[in-house]
């Protein structure tokens, strides 16, 4: 469906590369050695340069998304450039220009990807944002992120009822003081003329979750995001016509990888399933019903998956199957290659870069291992201790080497010069996660540089310890932190919380602990467990500086709930 008469030298650049690496999808040496990032030249726009391209008298469906209830709404391409268009009219109607900052605050609907590709469209800057946050979240994104306008639902306005500040408010729905959102489409599609911003104009704002600290202002451009996506496509598998299912929040960079760029760049399908409360059932329905040739879903997910009934086989025209947001234990990838024979293939990427290192399609995925470097990231280890360059096999800290100037990385956070040096140090992007690398260049996850400690002098990897626990059919979720110990300094304890039916107490702690004592070396033993509601952040990961910080003022009384190997004779 690609109109190359409609394109230019930009378009015609990021088509070849994109055919490439879809031709090569299953061959990652010949792609590594053949892929180089397409000059897009000094103007680039994702709107405007590639998606109409395609798009415009494109009938095939562009983005699918179906409710709860099994209602269903289908957009085609040419749909999606009419509304975008339309909504791009009403921005600039309002007083939205090239460079300004709007926050994008809505959930999996459709007026999500058509305001995403109108502030596209404008040259304007998107900041998506979560409708989990709360009114001091959004003092400090508006003020930081210096929002010209936002566009949210009516039932959120409320939020911004007693915030601060001088900008647009646009309502998807009635709200009193807020501007229409649905007036745009009252408009004519008359077509936006191109911006005229530069491939290196700031295009999107991201604040990161804040798993440690203040969340930081992540600032990615037009090449950095839209055209560095294609590491993200290779990585998922996509090809023209594919169905993609990626689960993840709106507002967190994971969904604008997955949902938006990916499969677009592809000329995929995005498929969108809304549900209120996971139901395992209903998903793998969804799976089979609407043809999904591509599924991403986040750890949490495959997890719930393997508790459910798999038995009935792979979903129909299913191909690939993908984890993201966090490692992934060994045992889901196995008990879902026992009931699909598909195996799960995981990668690494962050919200400041694409994504980085995968296993990708038709790759040896060796157990544990996140896979290798895309083509064109380069990504070296770095010693953590004297910021040496690790050659070959080793550890260190994942790192993308800046003298190759990797186009995937953000430009850096935004209003913090302190974050910035320390993040771009010596050469390097550092990511903050340590890796190992064997000898076929393959990286395995081993934790981030602030969770990794030491016990008796042995080094503990909380992310090893924790796939361990997970296999028990008891444990839904686990975290690792050191534990303070008289005599070895550390000890691992396990915070953990339960899968549905099993209870906290003695007997669940000490088939835990017994378990785990069969499968870890004694340097590695788990001494201490304890039945807790993991804290997370607001996008859902593990929060477990908390958890280190807890066990930093706990004293010698040990905490109600809290279990210990001595507590058992574990030899039986």
């Amino acid at each position: 469906m690609f109109n190359t008469e409609s394109g230019n030298a930009a378009t015609t650049a990021l088509h070849a590369a994109r055919d490439l690496l879809v031709t090569l999808r299953s061959s990652y040496d010949d792609a590594v050695s053949q892929f180089s990032w397409p000059a897009v030249g000094e103007r680039f726009n994702f709107a405007h340069d590639w998606f109409d391209a395609y798009a415009i008298g494109n009938t095939g469906p562009a983005l699918v998304i179906v409710e709860e209830d099994g209602s269903r709404a289908s957009y085609t391409f040419d749909e999606m450039a009419t509304r975008s268009t339309q909504v791009a009219a009403h921005l600039r109607g309002l007083g939205v220009g090239r460079g300004d900052s709007v926050v994008v605050m809505l959930g999996n609907q459709v007026e999500l990807w058509e305001s995403m590709l109108a502030v596209i469209r404008l040259g304007a800057v998107v900041m998506p944002t979560t409708t989990a946050v709360g009114p001091a979240d959004l003092v400090d994104r508006l003020e930081r992120g210096a929002a010209k306008a936002v566009i949210c639902n009516a039932a959120d306005t409320n939020k911004f009822a007693e915030l601060p500040g001088d900008y647009l408010r646009i309502a998807v729905g009635e709200a009193k003081g807020w501007e229409r959102y649905a007036a745009a489409h009252d408009r004519p599609a008359t077509p936006i003329e191109h911006p005229g911003n530069a491939s290196t104009d700031r295009l999107l704002l991201y604040f990161t979750s804040g798993t440690t600290s203040r969340p930081k202002l992540v600032e990615h451009t037009h090449l950095s995001y839209p055209v560095g996506h294609l590491s993200t496509m290779y990585w998922l598998g996509l090809e023209p016509g594919d169905v993609h299912l990626n689960i993840s929040s709106p507002g967190w960079a994971k969904h604008a990888w997955s949902n938006f760029f990916a499969p677009w760049l592809a000329e995929a399908t995005t498929l969108v399933y809304n549900y209120a409360r996971f139901d395992a059932g209903a998903l793998l329905h969804q799976l089979d019903a609407e043809a999904v040739t591509t599924f991403c879903a986040p750890p949490t997910v495959w997890r719930m998956l393997i508790n459910a009934d798999l038995s009935a086989g792979r979903p129909r025209a299913l191909r690939e199957a993908i984890g993201a947001g966090e490692p992934l234990n060994p045992e889901v990838i196995h008990q879902v290659e026992k009931n699909w024979g598909l195996t799960i293939r995981d990668g690494f990427g962050q919200t400041e870069c694409t994504a980085t290192i995968a296993n990708t399609p038709g790759q040896i995925v060796k157990a544990g291992s996140m896979g290798r470097p895309l083509p064109g990231v380069p990504v070296v280890l770095v010693d953590p201790t004297d910021r040496t360059l690790v050659e070959g096999v080793g550890e260190g800290e994942i790192c993308l080497d800046l003298a190759h100037h990797p186009l995937t990385l953000m430009t850096g956070y935004q209003g913090d010069e302190t974050r910035n040096a320390l993040a771009m140090e010596g050469g390097y992007y550092h990511t903050g996660d340590v890796a190992s690398r064997d000898e076929d260049g393959y990286i395995t996850y081993v934790g981030r540089t602030d969770d990794v400690f030491k016990a008796s002098d042995y080094k503990v990897s909380p992310f090893e310890l924790e796939s361990v626990l997970i296999e028990h059919p008891a444990v839904a979720e686990a975290a690792i932190v050191p534990a303070p110990d008289a005599v070895r300094l550390a000890i691992p304890k396990a915070y953990v919380s339960l899968a549905p039916g099993h209870e906290p107490g003695p007997e669940t702690a000490r088939e835990i602990l017994a378990f785990a004592r069969e499968r870890l070396p004694p340097y590695l033993r788990i001494r201490r467990i304890e039945f807790y509601d993991l804290p997370k952040t607001i996008s859902g990961k593990i929060r477990r500086v908390e958890l280190r910080q807890r066990e930093q003022h706990i004293t010698d009384r040990r905490p109600a709930g809290e279990y210990r190997d001595e507590d058992f004779d574990l030899r039986r």
